[in-house]
């Protein structure tokens, strides 16, 4: 048997009450972090002026809602844009072992999706741990640092697949369909890194193509369409051979309905690439401890993975970050706000401060290195030393091994509650409360409603 096809088989069979408490609890927290996280971008201009130019071109039938828009448009543009607004704030959940952002994907195509067809809040659980444990075992299956080091968006690649196994479940697909639907999300993986090179904002663009384009080819599997099951490892075009030289097919079915990768979420504390964060914590480690301010600083040195340095220490955004999409994904940036700001939030991603001269003076002192450690621990752990060297002499040293909100050193669950309060009351400043309750307690509603 085929792994793609145990996946299927998996999928197909799975029953709610097969899945521990614990799983089902902790999908719950992961869809209140997904939508929170979402509605946090309801009023971003570039969410706002896209949702406006779908609206007329994909035609007028209306059958779910677009989150925080109060607007209802066709199932497969409210995954579509869902997914983005998922993904825009950079605040989203990660699967470090897989490198993949696994909610902005899967809870947007099981909310959406469950909405259009009346399901149940009990088939919606159902659905995103079916979306969880694909994606994130294609995910591992590629080989995440070979994949990413080949340019590839891994939540992108993978992204299609755990979406088609959340809208299957849903579209109560046997295991064939399923079977097909997975091939043909396969075949329609994408995304790449390419974005980085001139800080254009269209990593939103992955999820959100993830995400309908396998809910479509789980539509197509339910028409009669068949996809190829051996999507994944086929010597002419077989997706992890095309895309990784280190890729792992065993890890695809590995424990599957035994250990559970749902439970092995990282919740992000702060709005930006998660390679940066373990260089944010040692940053305010070393500021709260030792007291110091960018005057002290004579230069800082930055050690980390292979992958963490490619990604937010080597490019020309990342050293001199003209843009918010540059920031994001810019360790110099991220540690200089550390230390300067003593915090890393949305407030410092505006432009004011990535032009703030006193930013721009100490990110320079700011150099990342890529050590084997590191880069040997990666992507179990995404781990650096930061070390500053003062202007008195001192060197004061910060070794972070898992950032915060990872699942060594997580997030209470008041934590990632308080996380969402936070962005949800500034859409509904009188209603944040109710819907967290409302999502908390989801597998007893009898349909999934509006948000």
């Amino acid at each position: 048997m085929t792994e793609i096809r145990r996946l299927a088989k998996y999928i197909s069979e799975l029953n709610l009450n097969d899945i521990p408490k614990e799983v089902q609890n902790t999908a719950k927290l992961r869809v209140l972090d997904t939508v929170s996280v979402a509605l946090g971008a309801a009023d971003n201009s570039l969410i706002k002026n896209i949702l406006n130019t779908y609206s007329n071109i994909v035609g007028e039938s209306s059958s779910a809602y677009c989150w925080g828009q109060k607007r209802k448009v066709p199932v497969l543009t409210a995954i579509f844009f869902n997914a983005m607004m998922g993904h825009a704030l950079e605040l989203d959940d990660v699967h470090t072992k897989s490198k993949t952002h696994i909610g902005t994907v899967v809870v947007p195509t099981a909310w959406s999706l469950a909405e259009y067809l009346g399901c149940s809040g009990k088939e919606l659980i159902e659905a995103v741990v079916c979306g969880y444990e694909t994606m994130s075992r294609i995910g591992m299956g590629f080989g995440v640092s070979s994949h990413r080091n080949r340019g590839w968006h891994v939540t992108s690649t993978a992204g299609t697949f755990g979406a088609a196994a959340a809208a299957s479940k849903l579209l109560k697909l046997d295991e064939e369909e399923t079977l097909s639907a997975l091939g043909m999300a396969g075949t329609q993986s994408f995304g790449l890194w390419a974005f980085l090179a001139d800080g254009a904002n269209c990593k939103i663009l992955h999820p959100a193509r993830a995400a309908a384009s396998g809910t479509e080819a789980s539509f197509l599997a339910k028409s009669g369409m068949t996809g190829p099951e051996h999507i994944l490892d086929a010597e002419d075009g077989g997706l992890f051979p095309a895309t990784s030289d280190e890729y792992d097919l065993s890890l695809v079915s590995k424990d599957l309905g035994k250990k559970y990768e749902l439970l092995y979420m990282d919740n992000k504390p702060y709005p930006c690439c998660r390679s940066t964060h373990c260089a944010i914590d040692a940053a305010l480690a070393i500021k709260n401890k030792y007291g110091i301010t960018e005057d002290d600083i004579h230069c800082i040195e930055v050690n980390t993975y292979l992958v963490g340095y490619k990604q937010c220490g080597v490019s020309e955004g990342s050293l001199n970050p003209v843009k918010s999409v540059d920031a994001k994904f810019s360790t110099p940036f991220t540690v200089a706000c550390a230390f300067i700001f003593g915090e890393v939030t949305l407030n410092q991603f505006k432009q004011e401060i990535i032009d703030n001269p006193r930013v721009k003076n100490l990110l320079r002192k700011v150099k990342v290195i890529p050590k084997d450690k590191f880069t040997k621990a990666y992507p179990e752990h995404w781990g650096c030393e930061l070390k500053v060297i003062c202007k008195d002499g001192r060197e004061l040293t910060e070794e972070i091994t898992d950032a915060s909100g990872s699942i060594y050193n997580p997030l209470t669950t008041e934590q990632v509650k308080s996380k969402a309060l936070t962005l949800l009351e500034d859409i509904y400043p009188e209603e944040a409360s109710r819907i967290i309750d409302i999502i908390l307690t989801i597998d007893d509603a009898q349909i999934i409603p509006a948000l």
